[in-house]
């Protein structure tokens, strides 16, 4: 299983990323080095989101059309689902 996520960081910018294993991702972020480098200059991170997807290819495509909308666009995506 892959877990498509978006956090809400600390400056209420969004990150979006995927991972086999939400939690721990999630807490990598927050507390670890092996958090993003964006993320580790906003901390603390929140998990506002995140979908399962069966395979890593489908969750990457979908993380590339996430990433592709505005900041907007993600909340509204978020709130409709």
């Amino acid at each position: 299983m892959y877990y498509l996520y978006i956090l809400k960081c600390a400056d209420k910018t969004l990150y979006t990323g995927i991972t086999t294993d939400l939690k721990r991702r999630v807490v990598e972020h927050n507390y670890s080095k092996l958090g993003a480098k964006y993320t580790s200059a906003r901390r603390p991170v929140k998990l506002i989101y995140s979908k399962r997807f069966k395979n890593r290819s489908n969750a990457a495509k979908e993380e590339v059309r996430i990433k592709k909308l505005n900041r907007i666009q993600k909340l509204e995506e978020i709130k409709n689902i």
